[in-house]
């Protein structure tokens, strides 16, 4: 019998990112999944509330850290990738297309010559159906591009970490409206977490609390076979195309949008500092 993880997972209601904590409970291995670094926009300063609660929580269950991973390049919190890892240790991970994503925002900031845009800045770039180890847990990577094209969903046991291709029944489906999104390649992946068994544990990266409920940091695949409201009228990847398109041009751009693609592509690092020894993120006028 496969065996399952245990998931402590943490909600940042500043902006609306689940970070989970996914540990063997035979070794006590973990990686930390989208770790959200705090990010003050009119200060323009970064501070680690957020993800000093995770760091407090993998020392008090006295686990040790193997991973940091990401889902994809987030839009809408700077990470805190180098600070788990500053902090606890482990290697960092992300699918292997993130370098089209560099490449594509590299033109939009007009980042330095030296920026590398093949994903050198992680340590682990993975491939579709690549599996890695936390302790005695298998890990299994899907792709599963639309919202961004370097979007994965890491499988592990019976535990789904989604990023954002879906959220929770009630609110539906990932935009498809940046830069190399596609809301037909959103459709098939997430028909490929659909083919997961009904009983598997979805885990989201986003809860909007729509009508004031309370947040829902995970759902089952049943629940989202019967319930989602982008899914359940659209027979096929057209009607879902046309639903999405439709719902994204009347959507206005993340609030972080900006500072935060700058820094993730980078892996959670600041642009270089130039010559006082600061470092300075851009705001590109009349582009996004």
């Amino acid at each position: 019998m496969a065996l399952n993880p245990k998931v402590i997972s943490f909600f940042d209601d500043r902006t609306f990112t689940i970070t989970h904590i996914v540990a063997c409970p035979e070794t006590g291995a973990s990686a930390v999944i989208d770790p959200v670094l705090d990010y003050d926009a009119a200060a323009g300063r970064t501070y680690g509330e957020s993800v000093e609660a995770v760091i407090n929580q993998v020392g008090q269950d006295g686990l040790s850290v193997e991973w940091v991973l990401e889902t994809h390049v987030h839009a809408d919190h700077l990470t805190a990738a180098p600070y788990v890892k500053d902090s606890l240790g482990g290697k960092t991970g992300i699918g292997v297309n993130v370098g089209t994503v560099q490449a594509t925002f590299k033109k939009i900031f007009n980042a330095e010559d030296a920026f590398a845009t093949d994903g050198s800045q992680f340590d682990r770039l993975f491939a579709d159906g690549e599996e890695f180890r936390i302790g005695n847990l298998t890990a299994r990577v899907l792709h599963t591009p639309g919202h961004t094209p370097a979007c994965v969903t890491y499988v592990i046991g019976d535990a789904a970490f989604v990023g954002d291709t879906l959220f929770a029944p009630d609110y539906g489906t990932a935009r498809c409206d940046f830069p190399g999104g596609d809301a037909r390649r959103l459709y098939a992946s997430i028909q490929k977490i659909l083919a997961l068994p009904d009983e598997a544990r979805i885990f989201l990266c986003h809860d909007y609390m729509p009508n004031g409920r309370e947040v829902v940091m995970h759902c089952t695949v049943a629940e989202q076979k019967a319930a989602n409201v982008h899914l359940k009228d659209c027979a096929g990847p057209e009607a879902f195309a046309a639903m999405r398109d439709s719902r994204d041009a009347k959507l206005t751009m993340p609030a972080l949008i900006i500072p935060s693609v700058q820094v993730n592509m980078r892996g959670g690092q600041l642009p270089p500092p130039e010559e006082n020894g600061v470092s300075y993120l851009k705001t590109p006028v009349n582009l996004l």
